[in-house]
This record gives C-alpha cells, sequence and structure tokens, in this order.
C-alpha cells in the first residue's frame, strides 16, 4: 500500500461478505485493532472522494453506524497547505 503503519493513518479492512470490518491504527506503544462483525447486513464503503483508496473520517463513520448517503454536496472548509 506504499504507507507507513505508524502514521496515525487508520486502515481499514473488509471481508469478502462486508459484514466484518477491522480498523487498525497505532498508537503510542503499539497498535490497537478495532473489530465490528454485523449479525445482519452488510458495510457498505462510500466512493473515495480524496483519492483512490483513501475515504475521510466522516465517510467512514457513516459507514461503520450504516448510514449510507444518496445524494449530498460537500461546502468548503479551511484547510491547511501541506509542506
Amino acid at each position: 500500500m506504499c504507507k507507513e503503519p505508524t502514521s496515525g493513518e487508520v486502515f481499514v479492512f473488509l471481508n469478502r461478505n462486508r459484514n466484518l470490518i477491522k480498523l487498525l491504527h497505532w498508537e503510542h506503544g503499539g497498535f490497537v485493532i478495532y473489530y465490528k462483525k454485523l449479525e445482519r447486513g452488510t458495510f457498505v464503503p462510500p466512493v473515495p472522494s480524496s483519492g483512490p483508496q483513501s475515504i475521510r473520517w466522516p465517510e467512514l463513520v457513516m459507514m461503520i453506524e450504516g448510514i449510507q448517503v444518496e445524494k449530498f454536496r460537500q461546502k468548503p472548509r479551511y484547510e491547511l497547505a501541506e509542506n
């Protein structure tokens, strides 16, 4: 994936049936895995907006909570320029 695992990013893994999600995150001292299995239904991954393999935090939270948005309009927000 060409990413640094200790960068603080959250890595998201879905199984083939999309009823199981694992989130891998580095915190001070080691990795943390968050795991959720649905008894009914599936996780619907959002269409990535900021890159081919990345999603924003609000999209991840909505996916985990089972919220699927059909139409939306993102209002512009201030962002710091990257170095």
